[in-house]
């Protein structure tokens, strides 16, 4: 496993509200974990969210004792609980804060499967064989139009209410996340992002940039520049692993 991460401000936002963590060695008993978090909300709201969110995931798996051979999955859905517990807390407890919320995927690789936990529309997707293909949901009200065929994928590109999400960490008292188990081989790339990447971005462009032979961390570089290129109008955060 080689992973590297970048996060960015974008072209128009005044602070980033993006949270991003790398590891590739072991966080309490996880061998290794990943996780993109996208904070929304007024003032600091947004940025408060993703940080107390990663910070409270980050308490909850290194405090982790099991009480049976549980799969990783259900420590990484553990600690979005925990998450979303301590980021609900928070917004209840100062005004300012009411309402914020984070997205957030975290994913860990344990042999040859990687264990996903994902809440909101943060993306993370898999590189293998020259196609690139997106194995989290969007917890969207466009994605939700597209899965039942309101609308075209094309149609929620240019949707007004595509930056509507229908589920986020922290804006209610619980919150129920996706759990994937993903069978990975040798050379599969994974990128996970925020959608300040996938929405500025083709996914056609992001295999090309993904797959191109540079370091993950040129590649997350790459990334964001190219993002930022094309108007950057979100924060950016993009992590590259390579299996």
């Amino acid at each position: 496993m080689l992973s590297a991460g970048k996060t960015d401000i974008g072209r128009v936002r005044l602070k980033n509200e993006d949270t991003i963590f790398v590891s590739d060695s072991p966080v309490g008993r996880l061998e290794n974990l990943y996780i993109v978090a996208d904070g929304m909300g007024g003032h600091k709201a947004g940025q408060v969210a993703s940080n107390t969110a990663k910070e409270a995931f980050l308490s909850y798996i290194n405090k982790y004792i099991p009480d049976s051979a549980e799969e990783p999955l259900d420590m990484l859905i553990g600690g979005i609980n925990m998450a979303n517990e301590a980021v609900h807390s928070l917004a209840l407890s100062y005004e300012e804060y009411g309402n914020m919320g984070t997205t957030m995927i975290a994913a860990t690789v344990f042999g040859s499967n990687m264990y996903i936990a994902h809440v909101g529309d943060s993306r993370l997707y898999r590189i293998s064989d020259g196609e690139i293909e997106q194995i989290t949901n969007d917890h969207s009200l466009v994605a939700e139009m597209v899965r039942t065929g309101q609308i075209t994928e094309a149609e929620a590109k240019h949707h007004p209410q595509r930056n509507c999400i229908t589920k986020a960490v922290g804006t209610d008292p619980f919150v129920v996340s996706d759990g994937i188990i993903l069978r990975l081989k040798p050379g599969d790339i994974i990128l996970m992002c925020s959608d300040g990447l996938s929405t500025m971005l083709e996914d056609s462009r992001i295999l090309e940039l993904a797959s191109e032979p540079l370091s993950p961390q040129e590649r997350a570089d790459r990334l964001v520049d190219e993002a930022n290129a094309r108007g950057g109008n979100d924060n950016i955060s993009v992590i590259v692993i390579d299996v």
